[in-house]
């Protein structure tokens, strides 16, 4: 296995620039697995698809506004920081640009939007090429001082910062939307439990790897950062007494199923409650424990949710699809179309 097996090619054009409205509008590929079929719907029709008593599991997690616009202290550079994890109290790890202008001792200070005094970001260390530790003289203003921060292939302003979140994020702690769930509507969540089915939450931090392609030639030697996720003892009862009963689980997006996949390692049927860091790297060849079903949006070439999708999917049958999606016009990525994976 070669992390170029997880390459494609994808012109400009399939990359989707804006959500459609509304939310449930998009398309929908459904893949069945079992007999290699394809089947093109809308998202609102994924209640054709929904059994009384499936479980679905979304990812409550909410969108920070991480991205921190500044001068460099001394030159007056202009610099920009990308909050990626929170390490203690007032210390972030985050990345930076211009990285070469910013080695440790550095100071940014921020833009200050009309605040009554200046908040300094002092770089403490790097850890990757781009990534320094940062800490911030003033950490409760970073909310009104950040933006949302949009993936780097989208170029057109977001009118609706609340579009890239989802109708039930609550939990603020991602750098990234789980972009699966950006689909659903209140009216769609509604009609899936009127049908019988239950919608739980479980909440993971979308973090650094969302950012960085798989580098490395062979995935295995991909180091995957660590992201901060909960699933909360009531959930994983609930989650428990489904899996015994037999019911289907549903993973709404690549953060469900990795921490439902977490959380089913043991291969025990009791699902165990948590609250930790998660840094399950998921490629084919994984035996997926808890999760029978998976929605998902189409994912960048030689990412970790790329081989993630492929071992649940299959490789050779998810790059079939993948080009049916391209024959048939789908929109690519965060604000794309979606797929179900029976």
């Amino acid at each position: 296995m070669k992390t170029q097996d997880f390459d494609y090619d994808l012109p400009q054009e399939f990359i989707a620039q804006a959500p459609v409205e509304p939310r449930d509008h998009s398309r929908l590929m459904v893949l069945n697995r079992s007999n290699g079929s394809i089947e093109h719907r809308f998202f609102y029709e994924i209640t054709d698809y929904i059994r009384p008593g499936d479980v679905l599991v979304l990812n409550d997690s909410r969108v920070i506004p991480a991205r921190l616009y500044g001068h460099k202290g001394g030159s007056g550079g202009k610099a920009e920081i990308l909050l990626i994890k929170r390490l203690d109290e007032g210390i972030w790890e985050a990345l930076v640009r211009p990285a070469r202008r910013l080695p440790p001792g550095s100071v940014v200070e921020l833009d200050s939007k009309g605040l009554d005094h200046t908040v300094r970001a002092e770089i403490l260390g790097v850890t990757t090429g781009s990534g320094r530790t940062v800490k911030f003289s003033d950490e409760a203003e970073l909310v009104r001082l950040g933006e949302i921060p949009l993936p780097p292939y989208i170029n057109e302003p977001l009118q609706d910062t609340e579009r890239y979140q989802t109708v039930y994020s609550k939990n603020p702690g991602s750098v990234a939307a789980p972009t699966a769930g950006l689909h659903f509507t209140p009216e769609l969540l509604q009609k899936i439990t009127d049908r019988g089915a239950e919608c739980l939450f479980i909440t993971l931090h979308v973090g650094l790897d969302t950012f960085q392609p798989v580098r490395e030639d062979n995935p295995q030697e991909h180091h995957i950062h660590s992201e901060y996720a909960i699933l909360s003892p009531e959930v994983a009862s609930r989650l428990s007494l489904a899996r015994k009963e037999g019911r289907r689980i549903i993973a709404t997006g690549t953060t469900a199923c990795r921490v439902l996949e977490h959380a089913g390692l043991s291969g025990d049927m009791e699902i165990k409650p948590f609250s930790n860091w998660v840094n399950l790297f998921i490629l084919p060849g994984h035996n997926f424990h808890v999760v029978s079903a998976l929605i998902t949006n189409f994912h960048l070439p030689r990412s970790t949710t790329l081989m993630l999708v492929s071992a649940f999917a299959g490789k050779e049958l998810l790059q079939h699809a993948y080009q049916v999606a391209k024959d048939e016009g789908y929109r690519f990525y965060s604000f794309g179309d979606a797929m179900l994976i029976l």
